[in-house]
């Protein structure tokens, strides 16, 4: 029987569309993913590309479907520290964490950005899994005085190199004050946003996060259009070629609630904060975890065979076996063709035992392309690698704009 690799999607009222959907549409979509119940823009006709264009240029992306939950209210602090396992109290108003929230069993439900605005007010940018009814079932039996909800907040991203220029012609020179995992408000032609240096590439990058998205995200859409002419502004979709090159996590694929901080690498220093006086949720699960250690391990792989395309996250194809010894053990989560290593990578769960670098594996890759179709590729070698890939230190992101300022100033 035939196997359509490439079947539609169908545009249905129930699944939710971006504040940015008909903006982002009318460049070309030419495949949507569906993410916390809304169409996701994927690419848009040529990833390769798309990838150059962040890597050398400015991009924006309609992330609108990054749902904005609002937790404000007398208790929002304790809250929200219950409910994320960093300490919230080395967060400043103005600053942005990136955390986990995590199950009673210390498995990951979410990792998303979280933006504090004000001592009693947060705003958690979700990845993709449902949160608002979690946080409010914790919040009917947590006795704190909270209100949480689903505000008409949407982001939008502009990210690479020339993405300071860009923010600095639409809001003006203050961007360049904005520190990174920090945020500031702006006024955009009457459109209140907050900016905030953040994003999902490992390049340096901004979201801009508009208030009353309902009434004014297209408007805003065009403005960062029109900021981005000069510049060469692309508008692409996620780029998984560089978050896998750059070893950020993709929740649904490395992560799930089946995962926890310390089987992906992120417990043991800044992600748990087991020694804070407040208890979160997991708290002791993850406690019993960090001292029996993990059963399994995310790590990084070189992947032999033959170029595997632009990305594997569990969506196109199904995640590939990790054989050792001739026996699955484990299963690659996410894997590309990194075009600047020139090399397939990918993040793999194996068990702990087998994590050190160097550890040999054979992963089953499958036929190219299509899910769940025989296998007619004999497996391929893959060697531990040590992760991120590119930049560990993440030292782009990072980077001083104060030189990007001077550089446009020359005309740079």
């Amino acid at each position: 029987m035939a196997v359509n690799p490439d079947p539609g999607v169908m545009l249905y009222p129930r699944i939710r569309k971006s504040p940015f959907f008909y903006a982002s549409r009318q460049h070309g979509v030419a495949l949507y993913s569906v993410y916390n119940h809304t169409y996701h823009p994927r690419h848009y006709g040529d990833p390769l590309a798309e990838y150059w264009a962040l890597l050398q240029g400015v991009t924006l992306w309609d992330v609108g479907v990054e749902r904005q939950i609002e937790i404000s209210g007398p208790d929002a602090f304790d809250f929200t520290n219950l409910l994320v396992t960093r300490d919230l109290s080395k967060c400043k108003v103005g600053q942005c964490k990136y955390v986990f929230l995590c199950d009673q069993h210390g498995g990951i439900l979410n990792d998303p950005i979280l933006l504090r605005l004000e001592e009693n007010r947060f705003w958690l940018s979700l990845a993709d899994s449902d949160i608002l009814l979690w946080a409010r079932g914790v919040a009917a039996y947590a006795g704190m005085d909270v209100s949480i909800e689903e505000i008409d907040v949407g982001p939008v991203q502009v990210q690479g190199p020339k993405s300071y220029a860009v923010l600095r012609d639409l809001v003006g020179e203050a961007v360049a004050d904005i520190r990174y995992y920090y945020l500031h408000e702006f006024t955009i032609d009457g459109i209140e946003v907050i900016v905030s240096r953040t994003g999902y590439t490992g390049e340096i990058g901004y979201e801009i996060y508009v208030k009353n998205a309902s009434h004014d995200a297209e408007r805003l859409w065009a403005k960062v259009l029109e900021a981005g002419e000069p510049h060469g502004l692309r508008v692409i979709g996620p780029c998984h070629m560089r978050r896998i090159e750059g070893g950020m996590l993709a929740h649904g694929a490395d992560i799930t609630v089946d995962t926890n901080p310390f089987e992906v690498g992120m417990g043991y220093d800044w992600m748990v904060d087991l020694d804070q006086e407040a208890d979160f949720l997991g708290k002791a699960a993850l406690a019993k975890v960090k001292a029996e250690g993990p059963e399994r391990m995310l790590v990084g792989l070189e992947i032999g065979g033959e170029r595997l395309g632009t990305y594997n996250d569990g969506s196109m194809i199904d995640h590939f076996p990790v054989m050792h010894d001739g026996e699955v053990v484990g299963k690659v989560t996410s894997a590309c063709f990194s075009p600047r290593l020139e090399r397939n990578i990918g993040l793999a769960l194996v068990p702990a035992g087998l994590s050190a670098l160097g550890t040999k594996f054979t992963v089953d890759v499958g036929e190219r392309p299509g899910a769940r179709l025989p296998s007619t590729v004999p497996p391929v070698a893959a060697t531990v690698v040590p992760k991120p890939f590119i930049d560990p230190a993440k030292e782009q992101p990072k980077a001083d704009v104060g030189a990007l300022a001077g550089e446009a100033a020359a005309g740079g």
